[in-house]
């Protein structure tokens, strides 16, 4: 009897040593093919690129996991005791591994058998580290043993603290949300700081299935979890019984975050700054980094860009009549439904889609589009109104059998089922609205930095992502001029240095045959001054100036300021035949604003890393004394401006002072609206297709184009000055109205005397015509003069009167 149990003892023995050592064997292989978890030390998770305007406000987020990191001592007490209460209890008590909450989950395991239930886990926060961080989901035994191992390693080199911080910023909460910084954000726009006990509970539901317990689609189990968090706080002494009800009784509002641009009318800058970070930075730093970045936009002037722009378009578009509905809709039943399968602009909110209902005599019904709530539905409210007949007298037909026809009856424009933009224009009556075909761009920018503070790419981003102030080439047509007159009086040229302007013929060489420029209206003036010539935009003069400088000077100035990379020296560049962006050409203003400094044009002041670390700098100006710690007595430190000086500040101060007349004398006379000194020039090219005005005050440069995307004629005396330079003018009386009617500076050593503005000879003050004009040291107004391209036979200038003789009297000297 006894060997028999000394047998079974001794193979008991055995057994046991076997099974020992094939445990030993089976988990020293296990770690052997264990992760390096000491990695956790280095944790740099994917984070979010957050975008700002100028005053700080949030412009833009980009990230392919949406993740704000938080320090642990950043997140509130009662976050992390929400998140403990729902996901482990015990977590501080435990090492890596909760026995008693296995031996709970084995119980209600059995007891659920046979009952059809999800088996219930018993993971503790650590093991969901080493799960997220280090392995992956396979469901297996062999990686379950892993994740234990490797939490009893984790919590054996990491604080709780520490593990904590990992578990809250790594964990997915639905809609895009990693980390708990990103989700309170992102499904309350709120800081963690300012969340609700109702609202932590909610969001400390989600990480265990944040699909099963979205706040609209399944929002009476999302309720039900989070009041079970709520009550597992109670029993875990958290909060008391009367916060618990208090907050059990809150409804769950969310308020989920806008994934475009975070600031109205700022979608065309948040686009520029993405592919700007992506250019220098690269993609992965964009969507991964974590960087922060904060641009020049201002976000009042954006808003009155966008404003002045659309304004602009839309009264252009309306005085070529109507074009028709947007589509066409079947109104028998409920055409509520019918109506919300159109998706209107996301980025004109004062525009909202309607159906027509009925359309006879002095009014038209309408039906507005329904509310869609997040989850798709569509509101029963069906809300109507109606568009009188005095609204539509500018909606006369310009295609089709109807075109020209007078609006005397709403069903000449409007017929039931038709889907149209309305606006509101009072209680219940609407106004009618259609998108413009033309299109155009506004940027306005900081002439002493380059700082670009708002930019309008189009009418709408929504309907065309395509930039229009930086992506659009087109003919800046007279808006070029400035820089060949600015070429001359670089060169030894004066504001009161007279040119025929006359009939003039250019051979153009390789079969082109003879071009003969024109002035727009097709008049000659005879010898004008420079300053004349700029501020009535004379062509033919422009040509014989460049003609007379030579071509290649010109465009080495065009390059210099960085219109062009490399302009062909032929005489029709000079009136702005070449191609170039709006950018460019505000760019190139900034430069005669700020007295001929070179600027970068850039939509970015300051780039940060993950770390707080500025990595970026826009303004590289050397201030050597400007971070001393403390004054001893020591002179306030001085800026000193490195930029090359690309032009002369008194050339830059005429060029100035000379477009200053083209709003005073000259073609852009509705600019003088806005009240303060500005000086600007239009440009209007052949046929009308591209108008442009550009134009500064000594601390604002704006640029505008108008002009269709496939360039094709206007119309008729659709010019800069009649079609952009009021756009530019709405803007600046907003951007200008509090700011002080503040001169051009007039740089030392430049001298201003009195001129005939007409003949450029030096005349008496306060006589008729007489104009304050600026020449350098050395230079001076002439008592009489010869005429820039206009010789006698010999080649010798002539006077003025003799070139007045030769023109009215035809000899046939004229070229």
């Amino acid at each position: 009897m006894w060997r028999f149990f000394g047998f079974l003892f001794a193979a008991g023995s055995m057994l046991f040593v076997v099974i020992a050592a094939a445990v030993y064997i089976f988990l020293n292989s296990m770690m052997q093919g264990l992760p390096d978890f000491t990695a956790l030390r280095n944790y740099e998770p994917p984070v979010m690129t957050r975008i700002h305007a100028a005053d700080g406000q949030l412009m833009a987020e980009y990230a392919r996991q949406r993740r704000l990191f938080l320090p642990i001592q950043a997140i509130p007490e009662r976050v992390k005791q929400a998140f403990l209460s729902a996901e482990d209890k015990n977590f501080y008590q435990h090492a890596g591994l909760d026995f008693t909450g296995i031996a709970r989950a084995v119980l209600t395991n059995v007891k659920n058998l046979g009952q059809n239930r999800r088996l219930v886990g018993a993971s503790t926060i650590t093991q969901q580290v080493a799960k997220n961080f280090l392995l992956t989901s396979e469901q297996s035994y062999e990686r379950k043993i892993k994740e234990a191992l490797l939490s009893m390693r984790i919590e054996q080199t990491f604080s709780k603290e520490e593990i904590l911080e990992l578990y809250l910023n790594e964990i997915f909460f639905g809609i895009g949300s990693y980390g708990i910084g990103s989700a309170a954000l992102h499904y309350f726009d709120k800081s963690v700081h300012e969340l609700t006990l109702a609202e932590i509970a909610y969001l400390a539901s989600l990480p265990k299935a944040p699909n099963n317990y979205h706040p609209i689609r399944r929002k009476q189990k999302a309720i039900e979890r989070r009041d079970w968090v709520i009550d597992q706080m109670v029993s875990n002494g958290y909060v008391t019984v009367e916060e618990a009800n208090q907050a059990k009784a809150t409804d769950l509002q969310v308020t989920f975050r806008p994934r475009g641009a975070h600031i109205f009318a700022a979608d065309y800058f948040a686009e520029e700054v993405r592919r700007w970070i992506i250019k220098d930075f690269g993609e992965e730093k964009l969507y991964n980094g974590g960087l922060s970045v904060r641009t020049s936009l201002d976000v009042n002037l954006q808003i009155e860009a966008r404003k002045a722009l659309n304004h602009g378009l839309e009264q252009f578009d309306r005085s070529h009549g109507w074009r028709g509905p947007i589509a066409t809709i079947d109104i028998t039943g409920d055409w509520g439904k019918a109506l919300v399968k159109h998706e209107p602009l996301s980025d004109v909110p004062e525009w909202k889609l309607a159906v027509v209902l009925s359309a006879a005599g002095k009014e038209a019904n309408i039906g507005l589009r329904p509310v869609v709530s997040e989850t798709g539905s569509v509101s029963k409210d069906r809300v109507t109104g109606v568009i009188p007949l005095k609204d539509l007298k500018w909606a006369k037909w310009t295609t089709g059998d109807k075109k020209g026809k007078a609006v005397n009856d709403v069903s000449t424009v409007l017929t039931p089922g038709d889907v149209v933009y309305v606006s509101e224009a009072g209680e219940g009556v609407y106004s009618l609205q259609q998108i413009p075909k033309i299109s155009g761009a506004l940027i306005a920018m900081d002439p002493m930095t380059g700082r670009v503070l708002a930019i309008a790419g189009g009418f709408s981003y929504d309907q065309s992502q395509f930039d229009r102030a930086t992506q659009a080439y087109r003919q800046p047509g007279s808006s070029f001029k400035p820089f060949v007159y600015a070429t001359a009086l670089d060169n030894g040229y004066t504001p009161s240095s007279v040119v025929m302007d006359a009939p003039i013929e250019i051979d153009q060489g390789g079969g082109q045959g003879i071009w003969r420029p024109q002035n727009y209206g097709g008049k000659f003036y005879g010898p004008s001054t420079l300053r004349l010539g700029i501020e009535k935009s004379r062509n033919v003069m422009t040509v014989r100036l460049a003609k007379d400088m030579g071509m290649p000077l010109v465009a080495e100035y065009a390059k210099r300021f960085g219109i062009y990379d490399n302009l062909m020296p032929v005489l029709s560049m000079s009136l702005g035949a070449g191609e170039t962006t709006v950018m460019r050409m505000v760019t190139a203003y900034s430069m005669l604003a700020n007295g001929g400094r070179r600027i970068t044009p850039t939509f970015v002041d300051r780039v940060q890393d993950r770390y707080g670390k500025t990595i970026y700098k826009h303004d590289q100006r050397i201030c050597e004394n400007c971070n001393v710690q403390r004054w001893d007595m020591q002179d306030e430190p001085t800026v000193i401006d490195n930029r090359e000086q690309v032009l002369d500040p008194m050339t830059a101060y005429q060029i100035t002072s000379m477009m200053e007349g083209v709003v005073i004398r000259g073609t852009a006379p509705v600019v003088r609206e806005v009240g303060k000194p500005i000086a600007g020039k239009t440009g209007t090219t052949n046929d009308e297709r591209d108008a442009w005005f550009v134009g500064y005050s000594p601390d604002l440069v704006v640029g505008v184009y108008v002009g269709y995307d496939k360039p094709r004629p206007m119309g008729r005396g659709q010019t800069g000055g009649h079609l952009a330079a009021p756009i530019f003018t709405e803007f600046m009386k907003v951007a200008l109205k509090d700011k002080p009617k503040k001169p051009f500076k007039v740089p030392e050593g430049l001298q201003l005397i009195p001129i005939d503005r007409r003949t450029g000879l030096r005349a008496s003050a306060g006589d008729s015509g007489v104009i304050l004009e600026a020449f350098k040291p050395g230079t001076l107004p002439p008592d009489s003069y010869s005429v820039i391209g206009f010789t006698d036979d010999m080649g010798v200038p002539v006077s003025a009167q003799e070139a007045e003789h030769a023109l009215t009297q035809g000899t046939g000297g004229l070229y």
